[in-house]
């Protein structure tokens, strides 16, 4: 895991560090005192999917159609606000069922950002360092939220460092970490608005996804190519490369869209 995130996920050097970090000492924990809790943030196209992906396929046969990670997504399972009732009562089952029958199961929470807010508190009992819940012993499953949310944020703390010309191997978690609670915590239109989860510290790790440069980019697209069996041309990733959108509007410093929209853009150049 540990070399395939420095292979292929580029341009987030904390992204590698904390989830090396959490995943590490959670496995190497034979008795935690409770789940492994990690919540990514970032704007579109930074790698948050691919890196909770790439996670499952590491820790379960299977990779995410493994019979023991569960994905939800707001439009998909929780579509009605006016089901709010009912969605929480079948998420804790679900959860209570699933730990029941592994404890070592991975639960993934898409789009945190558009997610009802006040839904995902009922599964604060499963994420605290206590040792049994509803008679379950859920300590070794893991949670993962990823959310736009708190991206933002970060574009402009990125913004701001690489304008005192500092790289973005010296952002820190703390300059960061702070700012995206806040933003989540406070956006109303946040799943984790006003959450428990936030205020009663539950998530072990936050980890900030950095908006993409035009490097990057070019690191995206030349991998992407190579899965999909073509020839590297330097004319074709340049011209992919700048074909994608990028801000501030006067410097174009980062990607709009991160990696995201590579893959469909390589079609036109070939």
């Amino acid at each position: 895991l540990e070399c395939d995130l420095a292979m292929n996920l580029v341009g987030q050097p904390l992204v590698r560090q904390q989830v090396m970090k959490g995943v590490r000492e959670f496995l190497e924990n034979q008795n935690p005192m409770k789940p492994l809790v990690m919540s990514f943030h970032g704007s579109t196209g930074t790698g948050k999917t691919y890196v909770s992906s790439m996670l499952m396929r590491y820790l379960f046969q299977g990779g995410l159609q493994s019979p023991y990670v569960h994905q939800f997504s707001p439009i998909v399972h929780f579509p009605h606000a006016e089901q709010i009732e009912q969605y929480k009562e079948s998420l804790k089952r679900w959860i209570q069922g699933n730990l029941t029958n592994c404890g070592r199961s991975a639960f993934l929470f898409d789009e945190m950002d558009k997610m009802h807010p006040g839904l995902i508190d009922v599964i604060i009992p499963f994420l605290g360092p206590s040792w049994v819940v509803y008679g379950t012993n859920y300590r070794k499953a893991i949670f993962i939220f990823i959310s736009n949310a708190g991206g933002e944020q970060i574009n402009e703390m990125t913004l701001d460092l690489w304008r005192a010309r500092k790289d973005r191997e010296e952002i820190s978690l703390q300059d960061l970490e702070l700012a995206i609670s806040k933003a989540v915590f406070e956006n109303p239109q946040s799943g984790f608005w006003k959450s428990g989860i936030i205020n009663e510290h539950l998530i072990d790790f936050v980890v900030p996804f950095l908006p993409l440069k035009h490097h990057h980019v070019k690191q995206c697209i030349i991998s992407e190519l190579v899965q999909q069996g073509l020839e590297i041309r330097p004319c074709v990733v340049q011209e992919v490369a700048d074909s994608i959108p990028y801000f501030p509007e006067e410097e174009k410093i980062f990607s709009s869209t991160g990696c995201k929209t590579v893959a469909s853009r390589i079609s036109f150049f070939f």
